[in-house]
């Protein structure tokens, strides 16, 4: 595939971010996480924190923001997690627009369905492996971190679920699932980067 724009979404540790940032280096590409929060700040003129409490962590007030957005509601109406979704899904079209790149999580599969030349992959890999991870990356307290683990996981498919209406780490939802458990961020770049070039 030409000038493919990729979407990795991923359990916590799982090695999604350090794959992305690989796959976007050796394609010479844009690379977009945590980048968008600041992106959204800027041109939304809300304060970067905002942004930042409110990612991944929905309010429960509506079911399915977007569609309710599209069928005619107000973006005042709107709670202010559902207007930072709406605001960083606008961003997310726009790079896809300007050409290939990696997005690593915000539900960009979701967001860029209707785009051509989009590859979906989803990253997991074993509780131990990833809490193995938590702690040397991330100095996770090791009574705790299993325990941690597990409650990024829950609150990322809460998430995906309450903006897409379908459930995160599904197969159907994506080109290609890989269990990272026995591979490092380069060997799991490799493998995303021979599918991508085999469409």
């Amino acid at each position: 595939m030409k000038n493919p724009i990729i979407t990795i979404s991923r359990e916590f540790g799982s090695g999604g971010r350090e794959s992305g940032q690989i796959v976007a280096q050796k394609l010479n590409i844009p690379y977009y996480d945590n980048a968008l929060i600041t992106i959204a700040a800027k041109k939304s003129g809300f304060v970067e924190e905002l942004f930042e409490q409110a990612d991944q962590k929905p309010t429960g007030s509506l079911l399915y923001s977007l569609s309710m957005f599209g069928a005619g509601m107000s973006s005042v109406e709107l709670p202010l997690n559902d207007k930072i979704f709406l605001i960083q899904s606008d961003i997310i079209k726009e790079v896809a627009a300007q050409g290939p790149c990696v997005v690593v999580g915000r539900c960009a599969d979701y967001v860029l369905r209707e785009t051509e030349n989009v590859v979906n992959f989803f990253l997991y890999g074993s509780i131990e492996a990833r809490t193995a991870f938590a702690i040397r990356e991330h100095d996770f307290p090791s009574e705790k971190a299993a325990e941690a683990v597990k409650k990024f996981d829950k609150r990322r498919a809460s998430y995906y679920h309450y903006y897409t209406g379908k459930k995160w780490g599904e197969a159907k939802n994506y080109h290609l699932c890989m269990d990272t458990t026995n591979l490092t961020p380069e060997k799991t770049a490799e493998i995303i980067l021979k599918y991508v070039d085999l469409l």
